[in-house]
């Protein structure tokens, strides 16, 4: 027990110091105020091109909200975490934190579950407190459904974190993980999923394209975002999933497990390459 306890301590110390400096510069209120507020915009104005506005059913307020956690949650996790080593190197104090009785590995565990903190408890607030408001509309039912939302939100922000930690680690400069963490974002959010519709249609005329579920799976945002539609059926039809997507892969656990996964690799890779 006491070698557990001198194995977990500094880690737990370092995430303290990174979740402490978030709290303390108001980072996580200010990303707590903006989830509340756009969470509760959309959910009302969510259904205005349909020429209604007003807090609907749960399933198109989740469908609605989903697009605000693709753009936002990603982008946070990333703006968050890329500096996260690589500033440490730019300060000289990297040096300094390693010549302490802590490891490597000890150190880039402990920013990572510190900023996971800040990001989780951002956005569970934020998430949390729109929920209460939903469900006094909505009924206290449609409270678990929102939740399971809320916890794929995490899930998207941890990956993305993981992949921060993992730009951080690689890169020289804090300059050059800046601009990879956007390029990133860019990629993911914004361009894989043109590519894969461009795929899609070339597909129909020219090959097959079994494989096309894979595709999704490689991209955390199309995880979300498969995970938080697939369980309605009318949110389901709207985007087309069933035609491209097996209800196989498109398990609640099978989606879940990949998400761990996007969380677990890119911090596996980043915990060797800064070994």
């Amino acid at each position: 027990m006491k070698k557990i306890a001198i194995e977990f301590k500094p880690i737990s110390v370092i995430a303290g110091k990174e979740f402490w400096d978030r709290i303390r510069n108001r980072w996580v209120l200010a990303v707590a105020v903006i989830f509340t507020v756009f969470a509760l915009v959309i959910a009302y104005f969510g259904a205005a091109q349909q020429g209604a506005v007003g807090f609907r059913g749960m399933d198109v307020t989740i469908a609605s909200l989903v697009s605000l956690v693709i753009y936002l949650v990603p982008l946070i996790a990333l703006i968050l975490g890329y500096d996260a080593i690589v500033g440490e190197r730019e300060r000289g104090s990297l040096e300094l934190l390693l010549s302490l009785p802590i490891t490597r590995f000890e150190l880039l565990i402990g920013k990572f579950l510190g900023l996971a903190g800040a990001l989780s408890f951002s956005t569970l607030a934020g998430f949390g407190l729109a929920g209460v408001l939903l469900s006094y509309q909505l009924g206290a039912t449609a409270l678990y459904h929102y939740a399971g939302f809320m916890l794929s939100a995490l899930l998207l922000g941890m990956a993305f974190l993981s992949i921060a930690i993992l730009v951080s680690v690689m890169a020289s400069d804090r300059m050059r993980a800046s601009g990879v963490a956007i390029g990133l974002w860019f990629f993911l959010v914004l361009v894989y999923d043109l590519l894969l519709l461009g795929l899609l249609v070339l597909a129909e005329k020219r090959f097959s394209l079994s494989f096309f579920p894979v595709l999704l799976y490689l991209n955390p945002a199309d995880i979300f975002r498969i995970l938080n539609v697939f369980g309605f059926k009318e949110v389901r039809d709207l985007y087309g999933l069933a035609t491209v997507l097996p209800a196989a892969l498109a398990s609640p656990w099978m989606l879940g497990s990949a998400m761990v996964l996007w969380i677990v690799a890119p911090l596996g890779v980043a915990v060797w390459r800064f070994k």
